[in-house]
């Protein structure tokens, strides 16, 4: 009798973890893939404009938006599918389960490492030596984005070859290669873009810092409007990134050592959960991005409402830029309507 009550509270913690995993997939990824691609499209566009148009952190930030249009659309929604309706193509189809996981670790990574690849250029932009301030150009800008895209989808054709269908589910191979993917996936999607965003950040903050310490002729040296936003725009994504990401690497480190593992049907049920938890979190990392950059940049929101009006409300606008293009003044044009 005992036994009977024990395997039916394991069935119902099994199936209550399933409810919650579906509920997560259906509605919580379905509000992300929303929220990220209006983010996206919205960024693209601005990022585009005259005031940002060859700044490299905004090169960079360009670059991230349009990759993440592609995550959203691709990664996230397949994993949607397959974990909220139940659609697992990518268990019984090989190539399916190959290129699926190949395009999902490329999606991931790029607009990651471009988030990195834009604080280091802020940490080149903001320092006092000439030669690495040279470091932060438009034509370096465009050379690490396109180089950083060709990297990923190298680093990835490991995928093809090791990835493969068995007893109903896509994974990669077991052994010692296992072992070895979950370490390295740790590492490259967890570790060490937490420690190399953490660093370059703090870099930066120095570098800032002692701009404005320094005394050029009797009076501080000045950083640009738009620089100082820039660098509060990267601040700000760092740190979301820092707190939603790092339960991810944690979980993979965890499942690295656990790989060969017996484990319990609840085990598994509450792993797949928390798993999927946690890359609920890495996607709305990146589908809060825009929420981060109009709370943290005046000069961001004046474009996206100068958008607005111009192109949503059809309204005429007067834009004066100063000081090359780091402070902006809006003035509408009033008109007589003359529909009768």
């Amino acid at each position: 009798m005992n036994n009977t009550n024990i395997i039916s509270n394991d069935d119902h913690i099994v199936s209550l973890l399933n409810f919650l995993n579906k509920i997560i997939s259906e509605i919580g990824f379905a509000f992300v893939l929303f929220l990220g691609n209006i983010g996206s499209i919205l960024m693209c566009i601005i990022f585009t404009q005259p005031t940002y148009r060859n700044t490299p952190c905004a090169m960079f930030f360009f670059a991230a938006s349009l990759s993440q249009f592609f995550t959203y659309n691709f990664a996230l929604l397949t994993r949607m599918l397959h974990y909220g309706y139940d659609i697992r193509t990518l268990n019984y189809n090989l190539w399916y389960c190959k290129i699926r996981f190949y395009l999902f670790y490329i999606f991931v990574a790029v607009p990651r490492y471009y988030v990195i690849l834009a604080s280091i250029d802020r940490y080149f932009a903001s320092s006092r030596n000439a030669l690495r301030r040279r470091w932060s150009s438009p034509k370096t800008t465009l050379r690490l984005i396109i180089g950083n895209a060709l990297f990923w989808s190298i680093i990835y054709i490991q995928v093809l070859v090791f990835y493969e269908t068995s007893t109903g589910t896509c994974n990669y191979r077991s052994g010692g290669y296992g072992i070895f993917f979950s370490i390295y996936i740790a590492i490259d999607s967890g570790i060490l873009p937490l420690l190399l965003m953490l660093i370059f950040g703090l870099l930066t903050v120095r570098n800032i810092h002692k701009t404005k310490m320094r005394i050029v002729g009797g009076q501080r040296s000045r950083i640009s409007k738009k620089d100082l936003q820039l660098h509060r725009m990267l601040a700000n994504q760092i740190i979301l990134f820092l707190i939603l990401n790092l339960p991810n690497p944690c979980f993979l480190v965890y499942s690295s050592f656990a790989l060969n593992i017996s484990k319990s049907a609840i085990q598994n049920a509450a792993e797949t959960w928390v798993s999927n938890m946690t890359y609920f979190l890495v996607y709305l990392g990146f589908s809060l991005t825009f929420t981060n950059f109009m709370i943290s940049s005046d000069l961001f929101r004046k474009e996206f409402f100068y958008l607005f009006q111009t192109k949503i409300l059809r309204r005429r606008i007067v834009m004066n830029r100063t000081d090359g293009g780091q402070s902006i003044m809006l003035q509408t044009v009033h008109q007589h309507d003359t529909n009768v």
